[in-house]
């Protein structure tokens, strides 16, 4: 594994069915994942049309038209690094071995940039463009060859062309609603394959290009997004908001391979109470997936090889899986200096991050845990996620 290329590795259960983690939202946004991942009524960001266009109409107007560029982001389990340079390391007689060292243990690498244009009008509207380019690693060893394979991975590449707009009307329902629509274009390739004993010993030193040329898949799809974002005027001191979202109507699906979009409903509240001491203050709280979309991969027991090894299974994530929960406190915002610190409940377990700008120099950091498997506690996963970026 010399050169970094986004693969997703990822793990059975004890019923030797492919766990993953739930994949409703396509991009991950460190400043949203530090605050539990609860956007779907808040919004606020470029990167909000991932989680609800219509909170597009938060970003700020002062700040004018907004540009995020080389928005990289690097994400990554603790032991990742070692799990690799071992593997690197061992003669063929020592794989085994490391594998052993390491069954059981979820490691996690992944490289995104998300670059985006935005702009919040003097009148209520607000829109954005993106253009995104990801990839994940995700991987578990077996101790031994069961019908998994040695090495199971299910990975994927994958970018495209994003659109979003949010309009806002006043005085309706008491209070204002604001609508808003979403676009986007994914091309992807996936690898999803059990790797056998031989076949990990004889490519270790080229295990990607391997997979490139024997398991990969090409697939692309469009996706239409919509959002509604509610602010009542009652409780006006707390200023309340909901979100509903229907994400991924349309062939993102990509022919039911590995890193599917299902359409996906989400529902989400917060609160933004003014504090004299803090810039900013917002608690969300947010149920994903309403109608149980995602689902888990199992294996296809064909005895020959075919694209086609890992099958969609009608299994529900538990309900904790669902639900997210964020505070976010903005410490200091003007044109020179910006700070937030947030914290926040994702599948059960803390997360926590800041997202800081100097002028022109943006940096974000969060660290949340993800469930690989269908049920919390299944399959464990602690990642690290740093964000750099130049933006105004």
């Amino acid at each position: 594994m010399k050169r970094l290329l986004p693969l997703s590795f990822i793990a059975l259960s004890s019923l030797l069915q492919a766990d993953m983690a739930i994949q409703e939202f396509i991009y991950k946004d460190a400043r949203i994942m530090g605050a539990g991942a609860a956007n779907t009524a808040v919004g606020g960001y470029s990167s909000s049309l991932f989680y609800n266009p219509a909170g597009l109409i938060n970003i700020k107007k002062s700040h004018g038209m907004e540009a995020e560029l080389l928005g990289l982001s690097v994400t990554s389990s603790s032991q990742t690094q070692n799990f690799v340079n071992d593997l690197s390391d061992a003669s063929d007689s020592e794989v085994i071995d490391v594998m052993k060292k390491y069954s059981g243990d979820a490691f996690n690498e992944d490289l995104a940039n998300y670059s985006s244009f935005s702009y919040h009008m003097d009148s209520n509207i607000a829109y954005s463009i993106g253009i995104l380019a990801s990839g994940d690693i995700n991987f578990i060893p077996h101790a031994n060859e069961g019908t998994n394979g040695l090495l199971e991975t299910h990975s994927r590449v994958y970018g495209g062309v994003t659109l979003g707009a949010a309009y806002e009307l006043d005085n309706v329902l008491d209070g204002s609603v604001t609508l808003g629509v979403g676009a986007k274009y994914i091309q992807q390739k996936s690898y999803e394959v059990g790797l056998t004993e031989s076949e990990v010993i004889q490519h270790k030193d080229d295990l990607l290009t391997y997979l490139q040329d024997t398991y990969e898949v090409d697939n692309s799809g469009f996706g239409i997004d919509l959002g509604v974002l509610y602010k009542p005027s009652f409780l006006a001191s707390w200023h309340p908001s909901f979100g509903v979202s229907l994400m991924n109507i349309g062939t993102l699906n990509f022919t039911d391979s590995y890193g599917a979009q299902p359409m996906t409903l989400n529902f989400g509240a917060a609160i933004a109470p003014k504090i004299s001491w803090l810039d900013s203050l917002c608690v969300s709280l947010d149920y994903v997936d309403a109608l149980n979309a995602q689902q888990m991969r199992i294996r296809n027991y064909n005895p020959y090889y075919s694209n086609d090894q890992y099958d969609n299974a009608d299994v529900e994530f538990d309900m904790l899986q669902h639900i997210r929960a964020g505070v976010s406190a903005g410490i200091i915002d003007n044109e020179w200096f910006l700070l937030t610190l947030n914290g926040g409940l994702y599948q059960g377990s803390y997360t926590a991050g800041f997202d800081m700008q100097v002028t022109v120099l943006k940096l974000q950091f969060a660290t949340y845990q993800e469930q690989l498997g269908s049920q919390v506690g299944q399959l464990e996963d602690r990642r690290y996620m740093a964000q750099l970026g130049i933006g105004w």
